[in-house]
C-alpha cells in the first residue's frame, strides 16, 4: 500500500507515528508543529500560513464551532445533514450500542455494515451473516472504540464525540452486487465544489483520481492512494450531487463532503474537516499552495 509505504520510507514520519501513540500530554499547538515537521519535513508557519496543509493545521486550533462535534458524528450527523437536504440522502441506521455485547446479530438483516461514531476505519462489512466471524469483528468494533481519534491528528472535532457502534444498511453497485462503491469525495471551501476526489477499489488496491467540477480529470496525487488508469464514468446523478455538496459545506470555511451512489440514489456518507489530518501536499508545492488559496482563514 502506498501510504504504508509513505511511511516506511521517510524515518521521520515513523517518529510522527510514535509522537501520535507517546506524546498524547502535549498542548495541541507544540504537538502539532512537532509532527508537521516530522511529516512534511518544514517548519509549521501558524502566523502567516499559506499551503493547504499549514492551514488545516491552523484550522484544527483556532476553528471550533461546537457545531462540529455534531457534524462528524457517524450517528448524530444523519439528523444534522437529513434536516438540510432531506431524509432520502440518509443511509438507513439498523441499531445503535454502546457496547459489541449489547449487539443483538439476530435482528439484524442477513446484509449489514458496523462502524463506531467517533473514529476512522473501524469498518465491518457483513455480505452474508452466516460467514460472519464474529470474533475478528468483536476485536475490531472493540479497538475502535479504545482509539481516541482526536489525540492522533489533534482534530478537534472529534474530542468529545460519545463512543457508539452503529450499524446500517449495506449499499452496492445494483450492476456488479458489489459493495465497493466508488466514494466522492467533495472539497468545498465555504460553499464552492473546486476539487472532487473520486475513491475506487477501497478494499484491494486503493484508487483516487481527482476531477474538477466538469469531470475533468486534474494532476492531483495522493500519498494514500495510487490512481486508476480507468476514470469512473460520469455520475448521472453529478449535478444533483455537487448541490447537495454545496448546501452541506455553505458557511463552513473547509469541509469534504462524501457522497455514495448505489442503484440510481445518491446516500450521504460523512463530512470531514481534515482531509488526510493535514499531511497530503497532493504531490506538489504548486497544488499544495492552490488549494491552500482557497481556504479564507
Amino acid at each position: 500500500m502506498k501510504l504504508i509505504s509513505y511511511y516506511l520510507t521517510h524515518p521521520l514520519r515513523i517518529c510522527a507515528l510514535v509522537l501520535s501513540y507517546f506524546c498524547s500530554f502535549l498542548p495541541d499547538k507544540i504537538y502539532l508543529k512537532i509532527k508537521y515537521r516530522a511529516m512534511i519535513g518544514k517548519k509549521l508557519d501558524l502566523d502567516n500560513p499559506k499551503t493547504y496543509t499549514e492551514k488545516l493545521q491552523w484550522l484544527k486550533l483556532y476553528d471550533r464551532k461546537p457545531e462540529y462535534t455534531i457534524m462528524v458524528d457517524k450517528y448524530l450527523a444523519k439528523k444534522y445533514v437529513a434536516d438540510k437536504i432531506g431524509e432520502e440522502y440518509i443511509i438507513p441506521t439498523l441499531g445503535v450500542w454502546d457496547k459489541f455485547e449489547d449487539i443483538d446479530f439476530e435482528k439484524l438483516p442477513n446484509q449489514f455494515v458496523l462502524k463506531c461514531t467517533h473514529d476512522s476505519g473501524g469498518l465491518v462489512i457483513c455480505k452474508d451473516k452466516a460467514k460472519l466471524d464474529i470474533e475478528a469483528s468483536r476485536k475490531k468494533i472493540c479497538k475502535s472504540l479504545k482509539r481516541d481519534f482526536y489525540l492522533i491528528g489533534r482534530e478537534w472535532p472529534y474530542k468529545n464525540v460519545p463512543r457508539k457502534i452503529i450499524a446500517e444498511r449495506y449499499l452496492m453497485d445494483c450492476s456488479s452486487h458489489s459493495s465497493d462503491l466508488p466514494d466522492y469525495k467533495f472539497y468545498c471551501f465555504d460553499g464552492e465544489v473546486k476539487v472532487v476526489l473520486i475513491a475506487t477499489n477501497r478494499f484491494t488496491t486503493h484508487n483516487f483520481n481527482y476531477v474538477d467540477v466538469d469531470y475533468n480529470p486534474i494532476s492531483l496525487i495522493s500519498i494514500e492512494g495510487e490512481p486508476n488508469k480507468e476514470l469512473e464514468n460520469k455520475p448521472e446523478c453529478w449535478d444533483k450531487m455537487l448541490e447537495i455538496a454545496h448546501t452541506l459545506s455553505k458557511g463552513i470555511i473547509h469541509v469534504r463532503v462524501d457522497l455514495y451512489t448505489s442503484c440510481g440514489k445518491i446516500y450521504f456518507g460523512e463530512l470531514t474537516f481534515f482531509d488526510s489530518s493535514g499531511y497530503d501536499d497532493f504531490g506538489s508545492e504548486e497544488w499544495n499552495e492552490r488549494l491552500g488559496s482557497w481556504i479564507k482563514l
